[in-house]
């Protein structure tokens, strides 16, 4: 037993877990000489050990030591300088907040911190049945490991004698086990969409996530390695909203707030996780994927655990800062931009003022995300535009008067009709190769939808508050319109990095662009356009009393009201309509409909011997006359929309092909049927609120 201790096996069998624990005594210089660096912690830990078996996590209890052996540490700073951060954040006691927790250092520290925030001062929640009120900790099970189950529910024991409620969420991995390949980036956004679940399911608008100082660190090489600009270099946000992209959230007619993702330990060590838990005495587990060098964060963080200099680590943070305060700085002129200059209509597209936004006069870098800004609320996707095609785009915008049309990430660009180039449309391109999505909600809509009130509005209020007081002046950034190759050098010039720092961050990113693999762009549109979706399924067609998002901006409700056949339209047995982007024969259509004199000649003649049929048949004329009105009515709307943004509109036809309405415009073939349609979009413009402080 002591010579698994002491050799560091992984291998733990799950009965162990339940044994008395060993002390083992390992040598510091033995842990630094494997790579595991648990700075701030004494030579001995507790580790218990039995048997052997599958599981590979490791337990330790860095509380357990003799009280003359540990190394003090000053809770109440700890507790203080988190207290600050969160009060930045625009958090308050009595919010409600949810904590992601693997059971990692990293997220024990957070409980501990988070629970004794919760906890003091005047405005402290209340407690019952021994739980903090407003507190929820989410263990999410990958179910990628055999014993993961059994370890989420050891977390969960840990956690819960803090006084957190938890609540283990359980990933469903419908499509099969991810590739080794992408098996990180897949739990990433398993985890993500789990915590927004359970937020939701508990009215939850905040969630605080471990991420630390050691974590930038990290992502700054990756991104180095990885050729990214200056905005990326500046890691992970301080705050920023995450929306769902759940049909279900939107049913009761609300906005999309999404949900506040904290990181309020960012400016804490890895060293200060582990001194946090030390102090309280408090378990954690290691993950042993965390070791596995086949993945480029694991590689990296070995490579930074040989370089724990305070110089080098000092240095790098001070990098970063510098990153954050150009890309607060940035976030800040985009935005103004965009308040000053864009108009969003409401049939989905965009028109930006060319003469108020003076292209000419902005950076490059500002005008660079205020159209990436802009695309991405448009496109509803974030499809990042780089090299040549980002250097035509911003000479076209800073063209004037615009005069040509340009087609990039999802849109479509051109001269607003009637601005004489002084102004720029930006409208959704449907001829784009990723194929339009339909989400059919399965929710009654006439049924009454519960709502629960939401502090995120103040909370966000009272964070921007904070965010506007520390906006960096020109003056203080330092990297503005630099590239990622010039970062570095600019920094070590001007004194933010050594000689030797800059020298190691370039080792460092040489050695893991080696492991770099750009994806093959050729296969992937290949792939794309050989598997388009040429016709709506049972599952994509939108039936009576339903709703569905039609290109993740649209909501198109059916209203349900008692069907019955008329001259004008006929619905099949399935009583559904497929939904699909407005063509140009839709309108051309429209304006035959509204000029014909002989209606029977555009309308299909009923053959149909139901009876019901027959007793219509004597009010045909009726109801093409009301056809042919609703048409001409509809064409007096649609001269208002560019045609470019036309072809973003949803329409609904019916099994033949029938053009039946089309909700944006008031068109409708038939007055039994009733639907709406409401320009929602998931993403707002600009993002949603973001902190880099």
């Amino acid at each position: 037993m002591a010579g698994a201790g002491l050799g560091f096996s992984s291998s733990f069998s799950a009965q162990s877990r339940a044994t008395a624990g060993i002390m083992v005594r390992i040598p510091v210089p033995l842990l630094k000489r494997r790579k595991l660096k648990f700075a701030g912690l004494n030579e001995v830990f507790r580790i218990r050990v039995a048997g052997c078996g599958v599981s590979s996590t490791r337990l330790y209890n860095c509380g357990s030591c003799a009280a003359e052996e540990r190394v003090p540490v000053d809770m109440e700073r700890y507790k203080e300088a988190f207290g600050r951060r969160m009060a930045v954040a625009g958090l308050k006691p009595h919010h409600s907040i949810a904590v992601g927790v693997s059971g990692g250092p990293d997220s024990m520290a957070l409980c501990l911190l988070t629970a004794a925030w919760k906890t003091d001062g005047p405005y402290a929640a209340s407690q019952s049945d021994g739980y903090v009120d407003g507190l929820l900790a989410i263990i999410v099970d990958h179910r990628l490991r055999a014993e993961s189950k059994e370890e989420a529910h050891i977390v969960s024991r840990r956690v819960s004698k803090m006084g957190i409620r938890c609540e283990i969420a359980e990933c469903n991995w419908s499509d099969g086990r991810p590739k080794q390949g992408h098996l990180q980036e897949a739990a990433r956004d398993m985890r993500y969409q789990n915590f927004q679940k359970v937020c939701i399911q508990h009215q939850i608008d905040v969630l605080l996530i471990a991420h630390h100082a050691d974590d930038q660190a990290e992502l700054l090489i990756l991104r180095l390695s990885r050729g990214s600009g200056v905005l990326g270099l500046a890691g992970m946000a301080f705050a920023s909203q995450l929306f769902s992209t759940s049909t279900v959230l939107h049913n009761d007619g609300s906005n999309n707030k999404g949900l506040l993702l904290v990181r309020p330990l960012l400016h804490f060590s890895k060293e200060d996780m582990y001194k946090i838990c030390q102090a309280s005495n408090q378990d954690w587990v290691e993950d042993p994927t965390n070791r596995n060098p086949a993945y480029a964060r694991n590689r990296i963080r070995m490579s930074l655990g040989n370089l724990s200099s305070y110089t080098f680590q000092s240095e790098i943070q001070e990098l970063i800062s510098s990153c954050r305060k150009t890309r607060a700085y940035v976030d800040h002129i985009s935005n103004e931009l965009i308040d000053q200059a864009v108009t969003i209509m409401d049939q989905g597209y965009a028109v930006i003022d060319l003469m108020v936004l003076s292209p000419s006069k902005v950076p490059d870098m500002c005008l660079s995300k205020f159209i990436a800004l802009v695309l991405q609320f448009v496109s509803q996707k974030h499809r990042t535009v780089r090299g040549a095609t980002s250097k035509r785009l911003l000479d076209y915008v800073r063209t004037f008067p615009c005069k040509t049309s340009f087609t990039v990430a999802g849109c479509y660009l051109c001269p607003s009709p009637g601005s004489r180039g002084t102004k720029l449309l930006v409208c959704c391109s449907v001829n784009c190769p990723l194929p339009s999505t339909i989400e059919v909600n399965n929710s009654d809509f006439d049924r009454e939808q519960k709502q629960y009130p939401s502090m995120l509005d103040e909370i966000i209020a009272e964070g921007k508050s904070y965010v506007d007081q520390f906006v960096p002046d020109v003056l203080d950034v330092k990297f503005l319109n630099m590239t990622c190759q010039s970062v570095l050098a600019e920094a070590k010039r001007i004194g933010i990095i050594s000689e030797s720092t800059h020298n190691n961050i370039t080792l460092l990113e040489r050695n893991e662009t080696k492991y770099f693999k750009p994806e093959n762009k050729v296969h992937l549109e290949q792939e794309i356009i050989e598997n388009p979706s040429t016709s709506a399924s049972e599952s994509e067609l939108l039936h009576p009393g339903k709703a569905c998002y039609f290109m993740d901006r649209f909501m198109v409700t059916w209203n349900e009201r008692p069907l019955r056949y008329c001259s004008s339209l006929v619905i099949d047995h399935r009583k559904a309509a497929e939904v699909r982007h407005m063509a140009e024969s839709d309108w051309l259509y429209l304006a035959k409909l509204a000029r014909c004199k002989n209606l029977h000649d555009l309308v299909p003649q009923i053959t149909d011997a139901d009876s019901e049929v027959e007793q219509i048949a004597g009010k045909r004329k009726q109801s093409l006359e009301y056809m042919q009105l609703s048409a001409i009515k509809s064409l007096q709307s649609l001269k208002s929309i560019p045609v470019a943004a036309r072809r973003s509109l949803p329409v609904l036809v019916n099994h033949e092909g029938i053009l039946l309405t089309i909700p944006s415009i008031g068109f409708q073939c038939c007055p039994c049927l009733i639907v709406s349609c409401t320009f929602r979009p998931r993403l707002p413009l600009g993002g949603g609120h973001s902190s880099f402080l």
